[in-house]
């Protein structure tokens, strides 16, 4: 078994990205430790997936209470959806492919969303009276015109 090298990566991230974000801007590419430079890139556009997914399944879960429980609608959930819908505006706006991803999966968002706001509200039996396809389009959600 051969040892395995420590690198600066490694040993002291934060040193690592200051000296990588040197080596790029004075054009020395021929340095750079690629393959950690393009794990962190790929990695930075799964946070903004993550990050959009989860506001979008956090706006939609109090969409789907609001529809099984409209007596218990209030401040709180109305608040919670404006703040995940603004954020969701901030991330488009600084990527507008998340829009796309967004729009590509929230069938599958909002059925997640479906399952957290029946256990949350312990209203399971409730699930049949729940759409199964988001009744929301995006486009609404976003523009807070989803009624």
């Amino acid at each position: 078994m051969g040892a395995t090298t420590k690198t600066l990566y490694d040993t002291d991230f934060a040193e690592w990205a200051s000296q990588t974000a040197e080596m790029l801007r004075a054009g020395r590419l021929e340095e750079l430790d690629r393959e950690n430079v393009a794990e962190e890139i790929e990695s930075l556009g799964k946070s903004e997936h993550a990050a959009v997914r989860s506001q979008i399944k956090r706006l939609l879960m109090h969409k789907v209470k609001q529809t099984i429980q409209p007596e218990r609608d209030g401040a709180s959930w109305r608040l919670s959806i404006a703040d995940a819908r603004q954020t969701l505006l901030d991330h488009i706006e600084a990527s507008p492919s998340l829009r796309k991803y967004l729009r590509d999966n929230l069938q599958r968002f909002y059925r997640d969303a479906v399952e957290l706001a029946l256990i949350e509200t312990e209203q399971t039996a409730a699930a049949d009276s729940v759409p199964k396809k988001c009744p929301w389009p995006l486009d609404a959600l976003l523009n807070g015109e989803a009624g």
